[in-house]
């Protein structure tokens, strides 16, 4: 029979393993190229997998939940006709672009993004899509068939912890519904009697492990010295005030922080040892002409920082609307991974959980962390007198082995004299 194989393909990015969080389809479904078969997650993101082939699903070969390596085999297909070939370079290259990964490429130091053309891009599922589809594994679960139900209700499933598989389905045909869900999440009855209290285990995986090996890696390779700045930005936050009420800046959520990320730009070109990278292999220092700028981002999966390519060529407000549009994709899981990577210098927005401060730790390979801290009123001398002004803590962290602390102190003060006095822009 004509069976083919589909293996885990090669990302890209470094990333040599993924699990599979839930097939959307099963056993004797029929599928058709760039149909997507299944979701995987990486430690970057969570992307949709499309079939290579047309065909005949002959046999799912990897459990949602596990991790498995680039190669292993995941889904046979039956594809019909001949005999199919054995796989070779050119085969693997043949394979559709995985969502949100682009083309493959091979590895550089900055990789520009590219939209494939509306042909090319596999095609998507729709998640308010109201069809019933396998969810996971194989087509049954020892003696028990595996339970259907809506993409909606499995995404909920999955976001609450609940193993499909342990429900039994009060929908037509044993379909499990969203109250079937909710229903397992629900709290059991406290117990009458007080115990003792209990631990929760979770795996380390996905985003969270990524973060762990990223951050250590950084902390025990590169020499962080944190500097800390307070700043009055009385004058910044009053003319975002008046520019939200032009029209230029009507359609667009202009926060503090896009004043921030100008004045780093800006700064950053007065001070280009921020925006590098230690390359040890090659013993060099690498410099950037462009500011790919990383916004630290909390996320269901965790904290990831998704980029704002050559942030140092946009206006104000086009900084805005591309710290807007970065924040909604990254909270609704939809950052490619593309865009995580790559970066040249992060920020760090702790002041929206009400933190005045910090010492962040930099990004692997970039020189350089900003830590923007709660903006609010506080008491503020100003030509010798006590004033109540607003006023915003700032944290640099850098790596003292590409700068010295008067690079990194130049930068921060030019800053912070830019949120200070905006119009000091015009000048430099």
């Amino acid at each position: 029979m004509p069976l083919r194989e589909f293996t885990l393909p090669d990302v890209g990015e470094g990333l040599t393993e993924a699990e599979i969080i839930a097939w959307q389809v099963g056993p004797g479904d029929e599928v058709t190229v760039n149909q997507v078969i299944c979701e995987i997650e990486t430690a970057k993101a969570a992307v949709e997998l499309p079939c290579p082939w047309a065909g005949t699903v002959s046999a799912l070969l990897a459990e949602p939940g596990k991790t498995i390596q680039v190669g292993t085999p995941i889904i046979s297909i039956d594809t019909g006709g001949a005999e199919a070939p054995a796989r070779s370079t050119a085969d693997e290259e043949a394979v559709p672009n995985l969502v949100g990964y682009g083309p493959r490429q091979a590895s550089a130091t900055r990789r520009p993004r590219r939209t494939p053309p509306s042909d090319e891009r596999p095609a998507r599922t729709d998640p308010s899509d109201e069809s019933v589809v396998r969810p996971n594994g194989s087509a049954r679960n020892g003696d028990r068939p595996v339970p259907l139900a809506k993409p909606p209700v499995r995404k909920l499933a999955k976001d609450l912890g609940i193993d499909l598989r342990s429900l039994s389905g009060s929908g037509e045909g044993g379909v499990i519904t969203r109250a079937d869900v909710e229903g397992a999440a629900a709290p059991a009855p406290a117990a009458p009697a007080a115990s003792a209290g209990g631990v929760r285990r979770e795996p380390i995986r996905g985003v969270r492990r990524a973060t762990a090996a990223a951050v250590a890696g950084s902390a025990f390779t590169a020499p962080h010295v944190t500097e800390f700045l307070a700043v009055d930005v009385t004058a910044t936050m009053e003319l975002r005030d008046r520019l939200r009420a032009t029209r230029e800046y009507r359609e667009v959520k202009l926060t503090p922080l896009a004043f921030v990320a100008k004045a780093v730009c800006l700064a950053a070109k007065r001070t280009p040892d921020v925006n590098a990278s230690w390359d040890e292999p090659a013993g060099e220092i690498v410099y950037y002409d462009r500011v790919q700028l990383g916004i630290a981002a909390a996320t269901p999966r965790g904290l990831i920082v998704p980029k704002i390519r050559d942030a140092d060529t946009l206006s104000l407000r086009e900084l805005a609307g591309a710290l807007e549009g970065l924040t909604d994709t990254a909270r609704s899981g939809k950052t490619p991974p593309s865009d995580l990577v790559g970066g040249t210098f992060t920020i760090t927005n702790v002041g929206v959980f009400g933190v005045d401060s910090g010492t962040p730790i930099i990004n692997p390979g970039e020189a350089a962390i900003l830590a923007v801290g709660a903006i609010k009123p506080m008491p503020w001398v100003v030509d010798g007198e006590l004033a109540v002004r607003t006023v915003c803590q700032l944290a640099l962290s850098f790596d003292h082995r590409l700068v010295d602390g008067e690079q990194g102190s130049r930068f921060l003060a030019d800053v912070g004299a830019l949120l200070t006095d905006p119009g000091l822009a015009l000048t430099w």
